[in-house]
């Protein structure tokens, strides 16, 4: 017999002379209705100290075990890696790309390395069902990116295959917002949001192609490439979250306070390790603008405005 247990992060906090209040994995303290359920039989059963066989579990007792798992708070299977039955392909810089590795793999995922050229055939493989949703892309550049280098990548959501990345300018770090279906945000969109929020879009255009100084630094260190592989691996978590609850497989969601990761563009400052987060949306197709008329001729707007 399965029995619920709470949920990872969730507590109970028995105070002196007062009824149990329960401690939510967001730090929340909700008083609890124990009805006629003292507050030592509900926290022994759900800590599992108390064995099946014990004695038959009340009606009363049950109804609270019920609440605690419809609000998240009580789980009834063991629980399971976020990452679990995730492939994540890693590529880019060592320096970054090794840390993110080793935090999706201590969270479940099966890390497989890549090539760009890898990333390539998997935009033109055929659709394979199977793997939808289940499958990431992370690229990490210790630089600026190079003109083109992501333009195939751009194009795996559309594949249903996660694409999420990073990249270095001078002392900053961008964590671009994870891509996982068509019409998410793509490294095309961030790079156009970002020369139309800034007047010397000239300037920035000019630096991404390369018209620099060399390099400078300053590079990652293990402590500020920590703290990118962390929230890079917090944004698989949150995609493999959503794409489990899609596929009705349930499980304790975690709401955060900050923006959505499909949203979210982080600018992480390696001198004193510290991040700011900017929304960002996609930038939609729009129509060319018609070719213009040959010389000598007339609009149709202007013959019909013409006098005879």
């Amino acid at each position: 017999m399965t029995r619920s247990r709470l949920a990872p992060g969730a507590g109970i906090v028995t105070v002196p002379g007062a009824a149990p209040v329960l401690r939510t994995s967001g730090g929340e303290f909700l008083r609890i209705d124990t009805g006629g359920v003292t507050g030592e039989a509900l926290v022994r059963r759900l800590v599992g100290e108390e064995a099946p066989d014990e004695h038959p579990q009340s009606a009363e007792l049950a109804r609270l075990v019920k609440a605690f798992e419809t609000g998240g708070h009580a789980v009834s299977a063991p629980a399971r890696a976020p990452l679990a039955g995730r492939t994540v392909h890693v590529l880019g810089d060592p320096l970054l790309a090794g840390p993110v590795a080793r935090c999706a793999g201590a969270e479940g995922a099966e890390v497989q390395p890549i090539t760009p050229d890898k990333v390539a055939e998997l935009v033109r493989a055929t659709p394979d069902h199977r793997t939808e949703g289940r499958l990431a892309v992370v690229w990490c550049l210790d630089s600026p990116v190079p003109e083109g280098l992501w333009d195939a990548a751009d194009r795996l959501p559309g594949r249903r295959i996660a694409w999420l990345r990073c990249h270095r300018e001078g002392s900053h770090v961008w964590t671009e917002p994870l891509a996982a279906a068509a019409g998410d945000v793509t490294s095309r969109h961030v790079r156009l949001r970002r020369l139309a929020a800034t007047p010397a879009h000239r300037e920035l255009a000019a630096y991404w192609a390369g018209h620099r100084t060399p390099d400078t630094g300053p590079h990652p260190t293990a402590a500020s490439a920590a703290l990118i592989a962390a929230l890079l691996t917090a944004d698989l978590i949150a995609w493999a979250e959503a794409e489990a609850e899609a596929e009705g497989l349930g499980g304790v969601g975690r709401q955060s306070a900050g923006l959505p990761a499909r949203r979210r563009l982080r600018r992480i400052d390696l001198r004193d390790l510290t991040f700011t987060e900017h929304p960002v949306l996609p930038v939609p197709d729009v129509a060319p603008l018609p070719a213009p008329a040959p010389a000598g001729t007339r609009s149709r707007s202007d013959i019909a405005g013409a006098r005879p």
